[in-house]
This record gives structure tokens, sequence and C-alpha cells, in this order.
């Protein structure tokens, strides 16, 4: 399948990211120290494993991102799907043609021509209208273990998933770093003037501004280091792009997502860099990935959270 682009949607944010590996040196001179002064107290060994345990499961689910095999554009008008080589776009799988994928400005239906094999929602249905991710829970087109839904980065397009995809077959889970409870830090937080926004810059140069809610500073190693944290106030939890010195060196080489455990109270909030996990992009070639903005990029080895991911291939 010719891939095209690629994209993903996360956070409720509409964002669509660059894939950047930050060049931090190899060497780690404070990883002797760190694993001399490191903490690991059985309730928080138990919840890390907990939460690693629901990370792997949710990785393994049969239209994770260990599913999804391409993403293709969609043209002004009628794009036929289909396994046939005459379509315009072209699957892997499923009967040799599905139907029709019609985009009118702003306006997506589907065509069905074999219900029988293909279903919209899990219904035989010939023909509906198709909600795309920024609209809601996206409509999906499915036949056999092929699946189908529209996205929009600027412009629509179609993402595609196998849930018998090579990467989830072969999939064993991410190494962690060892659990150390020292990471797990409660530290000031200074919120954000209201409307404050940070502009993320994506594959196709694309800049998205997203929500500021404010800025998380903690001490590590005797330096200061901070990260700026995306969400509103109606969130629950605080979202943050970020590399480090590990990143590219250890762990992923465009940086790592984390969120924080629950929202900040009287000025304190409580992050735990245990649960650092690796972007889409780290499982398959059609995502994207954030970059890191300049405020998230720390001079600090936070070997701590998901490490680089090397899939297994049989």
């Amino acid at each position: 399948m010719k891939r095209k682009s690629c994209g993903f949607l996360t956070a409720g944010l509409r964002l669509f990211f660059l894939v950047l590996c930050i060049g931090f040196p190899p060497q780690s001179p404070l990883a002797d120290q760190q694993a001399a002064d490191g903490v690991d107290t059985l309730n928080h060994r138990l919840a890390i494993e907990a939460w690693r345990t629901a990370r792997h499961e949710r990785l393994k689910q049969p239209d994770g991102w260990l599913t999804l095999v391409g993403l293709e554009w969609l043209n002004e008008g009628e794009n036929r799907i289909g396994k046939a080589q005459d379509n315009d776009i072209q699957l892997s799988g499923g009967p040799d043609y599905w139907g029709t994928v019609t985009l009118q400005e702003d306006r997506l239906s589907f065509t069905n021509i074999d219900p029988k094999e293909v279903k919209v929602n899990g219904e035989s249905i010939e023909s509906t209208t198709l909600v795309a991710d920024i609209e809601g829970e996206p409509t999906v087109i499915s036949a056999g273990t092929m699946s189908i839904n529209v996205i929009f980065r600027e412009s629509y397009a179609l993402r595609i998933k196998d849930s018998q995809a090579e990467a989830l077959q072969n999939f064993k889970g991410v190494d962690n770093y060892p659990i150390d409870e020292s990471w797990r830090i409660s530290s000031r937080f200074i919120a954000a003037p209201e409307g404050t926004v940070m502009e993320i810059t994506n594959v196709l140069g694309q800049v998205f501004e997203s929500p500021v809610f404010g800025t998380f500073e903690f001490e590590r190693d005797g330096k200061t280091h901070s990260m700026q944290g995306l969400g509103t106030g109606e969130s629950e939890t605080l979202w943050f792009i970020f590399a480090d010195r590990t990143t590219g060196h250890g762990s992923y080489g465009a940086g790592r997502y984390l969120y924080s455990d629950g929202m900040p109270e009287s000025g304190v909030l409580t992050v735990d860099f245990n649960k650092a996990y690796n972007p889409p992009c780290a499982f398959n070639e059609y995502s994207t990935c954030p970059i890191p903005p300049q405020q998230n990029r720390m001079d600090v080895w936070v070997e701590s959270g998901e490490k680089d991911y090397h899939p297994d291939v049989d």
C-alpha cells in the first residue's frame, strides 16, 4: 500500500506533529548516582506495574496503534475503495470493491456496494453520511480484518487498520526503565494566564495553537527543570510532550508523552515520570509525533518510563 502521509488526534487536541530526534550526547553522568538513590516502595511498584499492564493491553487491542497500516488522502468527489488495483484507494484486504467515499466540500458520505461483506459501524448499510474524527466518534467501515475511518488534518484522509497487522502479531511489549518512586514528583505548579496557548508544528509544516494550563517546576540533581502542561480548566489531567537527555539515547527519539496525576491543588501538581510513554509513531510509520516544544526540552536524564521501542520480527 502506498503511503501518502500520516496523522493522529490525541487528548482532544487537533494536532498533527513532526517526528524529530533530539541530539543530546549519549553519556549519562548521573546514571550511577541515580541508580544508587533509586526509590521503590511496594505500593508504588504495584501501582506502576498495574499501569504498565493496562498500557500493554491497550496496545494489543485489535484497533490500536499497532494495527495502523496506512493513511490515504481523499480527493474532492468520488473515491472508490477496495482491494482491486483499479480502485482510487487500494486496500490490502476485504472484497475487491467496497464502495465509494464521496467528499463534497466538508460533506462526507459512503455508498456501499457490498453490504454483505462491508459493514458500517457493524451494520449492513447501503449508504450513509460519514462522521470524521474531529466531529465526534468517527464512522468505522470494516470488512474482514480491515477497517477504515475518516480523519481531518486540514484535509480529509482515510485511516486504515488491520486487526491482523504484522506489528500487532509480533508485539511482545515495551521495555521500561526500572520503577523508581523518586520520579513521582509533587512540586509547584504555576498557572498560566487564561487564554495562554502554545504553537505546535506538524509534519506538514502546519502550526496549531494548543491551550496551556500552566508550568510544572521541579528540582532534580540540584537543578530546576520545568515543563508546560497542555489543558484547560475542564481537564481532569494535564498533558506533557517532553524531551530530555535520554531522548534518542535510550528513550524514543521523538520524545515522550506524560499525563499528570490529576490537576494541581493549592499550587502543587503530581507528575509520575514512571508513566512516561511512547507516542504512536514509535509503533507504526503512519502516525506523526509531536515536537516537544522548546519549553519542554529538559537538561536532565529522565531514566524513567518507557524506553525506545524495538519490535520483534519473526
